[in-house]
């Protein structure tokens, strides 16, 4: 697992399969559905309350349905009122669901084939289909989980909501929205981006005891606030600008100036030393009247700047020839690197210039969105988004660089193989700008000398995390522009 502070791992299905059969030729004395059960059962029972209300249990022919009868199970010996509904009969189920089963109706349970109308339920359980499920929902299956969402009460969802993609978010046709969701083993990919916390809720973890075998197995992690403990070393009193870097943004062509002044913005106020915005529009501002600490010179200028510890470059850039000529030299420069927007979009164009970008050896980041991550890839946003964190780990290797995959649950993925999913942020963010300022908090953290993995996670984060404090102020996620993340994110950072 990938070491980043306090982060919980992530699996894939196939990670996820393997942890499985090694639990199984273990020797715990309970076996994981059973464990899995209990642990939902726990979790209903808080959620239901003491309303006395039945519970409505809805139980698949695979695994995920064993799971929902073992939490019947539970909570009728609780003294809970339960109703199970197996919508496909019970022929099909096999091993440890058909068990589950069996004691369900050993039990004096019963399982009725479709949801009782007009009842008043205290909670619903969604035990349909789990992370097995590869096709996409229609039919009966469609309108019975149409009927889930309609019902008046809150659902909780064992291991994923039905109808999701576990690996990628996607949902299938139609899925359960859920207001928990209680996951087995680790936490998934497709519980974290894409629809995935749309349909979620509030996401619990149940380890079943596996903790150990899944930090093992995990490639993945998820991104928490833990990221931005001891990122930058306390300041001694006795510093001076030069002690924290110095980081230049190049972009800002005509009618986009505000592009590079919005990252030069973020990067001074995430703690660089000194900014510089090199600018490649004809007639240059003489100062940002709001910023005037940020040094506004021609975009040459600041390439030969020769303290420079770091480099963005991308902002406003356009794409001119000369656009191409600046992502050239910038190729060149020894300096940790983050390439944004414009700068994509060429290394997209120009096949020499992704080569170069390839066999640099400084460290480099780059910052797409689901569009610009197309482009490079030579396919569809719509394959891109099919499978996030897939398209993040193949950016990543073809570039040979770090890459964050923005979007709902940003992937950021190493050419190493390792990835993470940032779950900060909220709707707010899709506004002009924001990608400028998160270029910007990136390079930042760079100039000051933190190395490319922890900058490009703990900018990323730190992007999120400042959308939602100010949205916690109430200035969003209606009309959040990008400019007020940045002082946000600088609180932040003091704070942490």
């Amino acid at each position: 697992m990938m070491n980043l502070p306090h982060a919980a791992p992530v699996l894939l299905t196939a990670e996820l399969r393997k942890v499985e059969q090694a639990a199984l030729k273990g020797r715990h004395p309970a076996p994981l559905m059973a464990r899995a059960g209990l642990a939902a059962a726990k979790l209903a029972r808080t959620l239901a309350g003491d309303s006395g209300k039945p519970i409505l249990v809805l139980a698949g022919p695979g695994n995920n349905g064993g799971d929902a009868l073992v939490v019947a199970q539970h909570l009728r010996q609780w003294w809970h009122p339960v109703t199970v509904v197996c919508p496909g009969g019970t022929a099909k189920y096999t091993g440890e669901a058909a068990a589950a089963l069996r004691d369900w109706k050993s039990a004096g349970g019963g399982c009725a084939a479709h949801i009782p109308v007009a009842q008043d339920w205290a909670l619903v359980i969604d035990g349909l289909f789990g992370i097995g499920l590869q096709r996409d929902l229609a039919g009966d299956y469609a309108t019975l989980i149409e009927q889930i969402n309609d019902i008046d009460a809150p659902v909780l969802a064992l291991d994923i909501p039905s109808g999701l993609d576990a690996d990628t978010g996607r949902v299938l046709g139609c899925a359960v929205e859920a207001d928990h969701t209680i996951t087995f083993i680790a936490l998934k990919p497709g519980l974290l981006t894409l629809d995935g916390p749309d349909c979620c809720g509030t996401l619990h973890v149940a380890d079943l005891g596996l903790a150990d075998a899944v930090a093992s197995a995990a490639h993945g992690v998820l991104i928490s606030d833990g990221v931005l403990s001891h990122l930058l070393p306390p300041r001694p009193r006795n510093s001076h600008k030069g002690s924290y870097g110095s980081a230049g943004i190049i972009g800002g062509s005509h009618g986009m100036t505000g592009a590079a002044v919005l990252a030069g913005r973020a990067a001074l106020k995430c703690g660089a030393g000194r900014v510089y915005a090199g600018l490649l529009a004809s007639e240059l501002p003489l100062f940002d009247p709001l910023q005037p600490e940020l040094m506004l010179r021609p975009a040459d200028g600041v390439l030969r700047l020769d303290h420079l510890t770091a480099l963005a470059i991308g902002p406003g850039l356009g794409d001119l020839p000369d656009a191409a000529e600046y992502l050239d030299w910038a190729l060149e420069l020894d300096l940790p690197l983050v390439l944004d927007a414009d700068a994509l979009n060429l290394l997209a164009a120009f096949g020499a210039l992704k080569d170069k970008l390839k066999q640099r050896v400084t460290e480099k980041i780059l910052t797409p969105h689901p569009a610009e991550a197309a482009r490079l890839l030579g396919c569809t946003t719509a394959d891109v988004q099919s499978d996030r964190v897939a398209a993040a780990q193949q950016l990543a290797r073809e570039c040979n660089a770090g890459v964050v995959l923005k979007g709902c649950g940003s992937v950021c993925a190493w050419p190493d193989g390792h990835w993470a999913i940032n779950t900060s942020g909220n709707p707010g963010m899709a506004s002009a700008g924001m990608g400028d300022v998160l270029t910007g908090l990136i390079v930042a953290l760079l100039a000051q000398g933190v190395d490319e993995r922890h900058a490009l996670t703990a900018g990323v984060y730190l992007h999120g995390a400042a959308a939602d404090q100010k949205m916690a102020e109430g200035a969003g996620p209606i009309g959040l522009t990008a400019g007020e993340v940045i002082d946000a994110a600088r609180m932040l950072l003091n704070r942490a």
